[in-house]
């Protein structure tokens, strides 16, 4: 065991970004992308090939261009312009472009990187943002960082112009921890991975040879997960692992748990459901004490708590009504109302890290659907529809769920992601089957 945690602390550590001397510079945006409505024609954006500044980084330049463009066509706000339609080559980030070459393809915005080698052996990545239609500077900002980490930077450059444009925090330097599954339906392994968000650098946390694992949930404070361990011969158990140094440790045996527990908003407690005296009852873990206090006391099945961002309160499912909905009650279980009506059956709510939403899957007649509601029970909406779809988990900004998909019976199962206009709707690229998937805060 010890010699798998020394692997994944290895694999691990290569996957971090230690960033230092960042600058950044802000000019007032005239050009802006309202996120809270639905976006139907995204913004021409320009990204030219970041300018290398030495032959020997000219091929990570190249690569960390394709990324950027990726992760902002992917966004679904942006379209990125075909380069080989540009009139202007960029020799320098450091003067004016020629904004009426690019007003001729139509760019809104334009891009100016570079990719610097420092005598230290790191690089340093430099970025400018441009509106072409008020020809001015949006912002700029620098950092330096090692050259293998250049995909983390290529993230945190795709979080820069996010936010410089549409005013709100991005994504894209995130991970995702997910469940991948292989073998037969009937006999499946269940192993516990990672990644990043756009399905790149996918390392295995557990082997899967000692136990399946289920429902990962991301700490909303640090790179920690808690997971359900399911055993052949033992009652299931639930974990903590530390994705930094890859140690782990067990919380409790609990039979009878129907979800992974979910962590508080600081991280030191986690909700979660455990039956007792027959009943499958909701109650919150203090992770300093191991102490536990149940909140709900009924003859139902009450589960799948989650917390709103404030600590505040919680919602979760029961059927105490005759069919399963939704739930909200104070963090303390008092005030307990339901919120959704509707026909079928809904469950896993998740509430947003904005606050305003909570995610949710509702069965109906033989169809799934990932749908989202206010905390108030107003504004249901549904997003998708397929045989199969389950398990949403939010983008730290709020505004991209995750969840994973069966098209058919027997199918493969596989991860895919949908905005909140319910219009982007994408496959998360993964190596072979995957389900469970729960999104990282933004990484420091």
């Amino acid at each position: 065991m010890s010699g798998r945690k020394n692997f994944l602390a290895i694999m691990l550590t290569a996957l971090a970004l230690f960033i230092g001397g960042a600058g950044f510079s802000h000019a007032a945006a005239q050009v802006r992308i309202d996120i809270t409505q639905g976006n139907t024609n995204p913004m021409p954006i320009a990204v030219p090939d970041y300018i290398a500044s030495d032959p020997s980084t000219q091929g990570l330049a190249a690569d960390l261009t394709m990324v950027v463009m990726a992760n902002l066509e992917r966004s679904g706000l942006f379209k990125p312009i075909d380069q080989r339609a540009y009139v202007q080559k960029l020799e320098t980030i450091h003067e004016k472009p020629r904004f009426a070459d690019w007003r001729l393809i139509n760019a809104k915005i334009l891009v100016a990187g570079e990719v610097v080698p420092l005598p230290d052996g790191r690089i340093q990545v430099n970025t400018r943002l441009w509106d072409v239609t008020a020809n001015q500077q949006l912002a700029s900002i620098g950092f330096k960082t090692p050259p293998e980490n250049w995909r983390r930077s290529a993230h945190k450059v795709s979080d820069f112009i996010y936010k410089t444009i549409t005013g709100e925090d991005g994504y894209f330097d995130t991970r995702v921890v997910f469940v991948g599954e292989s073998g037969p339906k009937t006999n499946r392994v269940k192993r516990l991975m990672i990644m990043d968000q756009d399905g790149a650098n996918p390392v295995p946390l557990t082997d899967g040879l000692d136990y399946d694992v289920l429902t990962p949930r991301f700490s909303p404070t640090q790179q920690q997960i808690t997971y359900m361990a399911l055993f052949d011969d033992r009652p299931a158990q639930v974990y903590l692992f530390n994705i930094e140094t890859g140690e782990q440790e067990s919380i409790g045996t609990y039979r009878g748990m129907t979800f992974a527990p979910r962590f508080s908003p600081d991280g030191q407690q986690v909700v979660m459901s455990f039956e007792r005296g027959g009943n499958t009852e909701i109650a919150v873990m203090d992770l300093r004490t191991r102490k536990i206090r149940q909140l709900t006391n009924n003859p139902a099945i009450d589960t799948s708590p989650s917390m709103s961002p404030d600590g505040d309160y919680i919602t979760f499912s029961s059927d105490r009504g005759g069919s399963q909905q939704i739930y909200v009650m104070n963090a303390n279980g008092s005030n307990q109302k339901r919120i959704t009506f509707g026909e079928g059956r809904y469950g896993t709510p998740v509430w947003s890290p904005r606050g305003d939403l909570i995610a949710f899957t509702r069965q109906y007649q033989g169809r799934f659907y990932i749908g989202v509601i206010r905390p108030d029970g107003s504004g249901e909406r549904l997003l998708t529809e397929s045989y199969l779809d389950e398990g949403p988990t939010w983008s730290p900004n709020g505004r991209v769920i995750m969840f994973f998909r069966e098209n058919r019976p027997g199918g493969p199962v596989s991860l895919w992601s949908i905005d909140l206009t319910g219009k982007n709707l994408r496959r998360v690229p993964t190596p072979g089957e995957s389900s469970d998937p729960a999104w990282s805060p933004l990484l420091n």
